[in-house]
């Protein structure tokens, strides 16, 4: 188990994306259209993406879609 995905949700592979010929990439979390990048955030991602396993990947659109540690969790104890 992953120190930054203690739970383990990213091992279920929410996250999907796919690009368009004008190279807009679309990011979806269980099959529902979560957030659109355009430009140069189109761009660096469709680079960090392709350079990434399966888990980094599901990271990396986990941070960008923002459903990413926002800070207010609590930890077990």
């Amino acid at each position: 188990m992953s120190e930054i995905d203690q739970r383990g949700k990213l091992e279920e592979q929410p996250f999907t994306y796919r690009t368009t010929k004008d190279g807009k990439v679309f990011i979806q979390r269980h099959g529902k259209q979560i957030v659109i990048l355009k430009g140069e955030a189109a761009e660096k991602f469709i680079i960090a993406v392709e350079q990434a396993n399966t888990q980094q990947a599901q990271l990396l659109m986990a941070r960008v879609t923002g459903h990413f540690k926002h800070g207010n969790e609590k930890k077990a104890t």
